[in-house]
C-alpha cells in the first residue's frame, strides 16, 4: 500500500507517530465493528482527505493482518470497501464538488449522497443502513471536536451511533506533513490560499497568505501548506457581526451614539486574577494602562473585576462578561505554579476541559530551554477546541484567544505595552479601532448642589455624549469631563453648560 510505504520512508517521526496512532484506532473500530456497520463521512476537504486514505491504508493493513491479502495490492486494484457518506450542498464550492466525485472514482469509493442536512440526512441513513459507527475527520480545535474522544457516541438529540475520530490530536501542520508526503490529490481550493473551506457564504482566501502583485495590481495567495500558524487556519472564515457587537450601550450619558454612523460601540470587560490584589499587597498596574488603550481605539471598558486565584472564581466571572461583552481581557494566574488557575477558569466558563496543544508547547520548549521541564505539559493545557494562539514577531510566545476572550501573560506595564502592540497589529482578532474618542475638561468652584441641576439638564439634552465629574479633594475644584467621537457635539455639550454655570454665579 502507498501510503503506508510513504509514511514509513519518511523521516518526519512526528507523522509517523500520527499515521501509527490513526492507524490504531481505524484498526481497532474494524475489530469492533464490521465492515457493514461503519462508514465515512467525506465532505472534500483536507481533513476527511488524510482520512479517506488513512481508511484506505487501515483497512488493507487490516486485511493484510487477518490473513486476507499477501500485502502485494496496489493502489487501483484495492476496491475502498467503506461506506461513504457525501452530503451535497448547493453552497458548497463547484470546486469541492468536482474534487470528490473525482477522488471516489480514482480510488473506487461508492458514495451515499445526501441532499439533506446532516442530521436528517444520518437520521434516514441509520433508519436505512446497519450502520453503528462513523468515521469522522474531526481534530482539536474545530467547533465540533468540544469534549470528543478517540471514540465517542454521539450527542444527546442525535440518532445513536459512535463517532471514531482517528485525527482527532492532528493538527494544522500534521494533515499538510501527510498530504504533502504522501503526494496525494487534495482540493485546487488550497493552492488558492483557502485554509479551511466551508460553504460559499463564509469562506474567502486566507489574508496571511495574501501575496500583492503590484504589476498587476490584484491580490495572489500562497497555498495552504505555507500558512505558518495552524491556529489561524480559520481566519478565512467570514466573521458574523455578534448581536452584542452591534448594540449600544442602554445606559443614558453613556456615549449613546444616534448617528449611524457612529453605532458601532465595543465594550471590552477586564478581569484581574490574584490574591495578592484583594489582599492589598499589590496594586494593579495593569487594569488602568488597558482602560486607557481600550479607550484611545474608542472601546467602551463596562467592567473591571478582581478575582481570588480560584478557578471557580475566575469561571464564574468570565462566564458573565464574555456574554456581555465583545471582548474580554484577563491577566493574572499564568504559569507553572499552584495559583495559576486562569485557563482552567476560562475552560471551565465555556464548558471545555484543558487539553495538551502541540504548538504551543513548542514555543514554551524553545523559549523555556533546557529549564522547561516538570510542569511543562501543565504549562501547555489550554481550553480545549476553542484556543486560538495569537502569533506575533514582537512575542516569543503567543497570546491565548478563546472565542472573544483573551489571556494576557503581561506582568508589567512594559510587557502590556508589546502584548498590545502585537494585539492591535494581529489580523486574527475584532480589536479593531473604532477612533479615538474626544475629551474636554471644565473646571468650576461651584458646590455640587448648585452644579446639579445644570449638569442633569445638559446630560439629557446631550444622550451621546459621556459626562461625568470628579475631585481631586474634598475642597478643589470640580472637574467635569466630556467625552465623545464627535468633536461639534463635544464642544456644543461644554459649551452649553458654561453658559447655564455662569447663570448660575449670576
Amino acid at each position: 500500500m502507498e501510503i503506508d510505504k510513504a509514511i514509513r520512508d519518511s523521516d518526519d517521526r512526528r507523522l509517523k507517530a500520527k499515521y501509527n496512532t490513526a492507524i490504531y484506532v481505524i484498526q481497532r473500530a474494524l475489530a469492533l465493528y464490521s465492515i457493514e456497520e461503519v462508514a465515512f463521512s467525506f465532505n472534500g476537504g483536507k481533513d476527511s482527505t488524510v482520512l479517506l486514505h488513512l481508511l484506505r491504508a487501515g483497512h488493507f493493513l487490516h486485511q493484510v493482518e487477518h490473513g486476507h491479502s499477501n500485502g502485494d495490492l496496489s493502489d487501483h486494484q484495492f476496491t475502498f470497501p467503506i461506506r461513504t457518506i457525501y452530503f451535497e450542498s448547493t453552497s458548497a464550492f463547484p470546486e469541492i464538488n468536482s474534487f470528490t466525485y473525482e477522488t471516489a472514482a480514482s480510488y473506487g469509493v461508492q458514495l451515499d449522497i445526501l441532499r439533506q442536512d446532516f442530521k436528517s440526512g444520518l437520521e434516514a441513513l441509520l433508519k436505512a443502513k446497519p450502520i453503528r459507527a462513523i468515521f469522522l475527520g474531526v481534530r482539536i480545535g474545530d467547533p465540533t471536536a468540544v469534549g470528543q474522544e478517540q471514540f465517542s457516541p454521539s450527542s444527546s438529540g442525535w440518532p445513536p451511533f459512535m463517532r471514531v475520530n482517528p485525527i482527532l490530536d492532528w493538527s494544522y501542520r500534521d494533515v499538510w506533513a501527510f498530504l504533502l508526503t504522501c503526494k496525494v490529490q487534495y482540493c485546487g481550493l488550497y493552492d488558492q490560499g483557502y485554509t479551511s473551506i466551508g460553504s460559499i457564504n463564509d469562506t474567502v482566501p486566507n489574508a496571511l497568505l495574501c501575496i500583492k502583485d503590484s504589476a498587476a495590481d490584484k491580490q495572489k495567495f500562497r497555498p495552504a501548506y505555507m500558512l505558518s500558524d495552524g491556529r489561524l487556519e480559520r481566519a478565512g472564515r467570514a466573521r458574523k457581526v455578534s448581536p452584542i457587537a452591534g448594540r449600544v450601550p442602554a445606559v443614558s450619558n453613556g456615549l449613546k451614539c444616534t448617528e449611524p454612523h457612529q453605532s458601532s460601540v465595543l465594550t471590552a470587560s477586564i478581569v484581574a486574577v490574584g490574591d495578592e490584589i484583594l489582599f492589598g499587597i499589590i496594586e494593579d498596574q495593569l487594569g488602568p494602562s488597558l482602560c486607557r488603550k481600550l479607550h484611545s481605539i474608542g472601546w467602551v471598558v463596562s467592567q473591571i473585576a478582581i478575582v481570588r486565584s480560584d478557578v471557580d472564581s475566575v469561571a464564574e466571572e468570565v462566564e458573565k462578561r464574555k456574554s456581555t461583552s465583545d471582548m474580554v481581557f484577563i491577566y493574572g494566574g499564568v504559569g507553572p505554579l499552584h495559583s495559576d488557575v486562569t485557563a482552567g477558569g476560562v475552560a471551565k466558563a465555556f464548558g471545555v476541559r484543558l487539553a495538551p496543544d502541540e504548538e504551543y508547547e513548542e514555543y514554551l520548549s524553545q523559549l523555556f530551554g533546557d529549564k522547561y521541564t516538570g510542569d511543562r505539559n501543565e504549562m501547555a493545557r489550554l481550553p480545549e477546541g476553542i484556543t486560538e494562539l495569537l502569533q506575533h514577531e514582537k512575542l516569543p510566545v503567543p497570546l491565548i484567544m478563546c472565542h472573544n476572550v483573551i489571556i494576557l501573560s503581561a506582568t508589567n506595564v512594559d510587557e502590556l505595552d508589546v502584548q498590545w502592540d502585537a494585539l492591535i497589529d494581529s489580523r486574527s482578532t475584532a480589536l479593531t479601532s473604532l477612533g479615538p474618542f474626544l475629551s474636554k475638561h471644565l473646571t468650576t468652584s461651584l458646590t455640587d448642589l448648585e452644579v446639579a441641576q445644570p449638569l442633569s439638564k445638559i446630560s439629557f439634552e446631550f444622550p451621546d455624549i459621556y459626562i461625568g465629574c470628579y475631585r481631586k479633594s474634598r475642597t478643589g475644584p470640580l472637574t467635569i469631563t466630556f467625552e465623545g467621537k464627535d468633536e461639534e457635539k463635544v464642544e456644543a455639550a461644554m459649551e452649553a453648560l458654561s453658559v447655564k454655570l455662569s447663570s448660575v454665579v449670576k
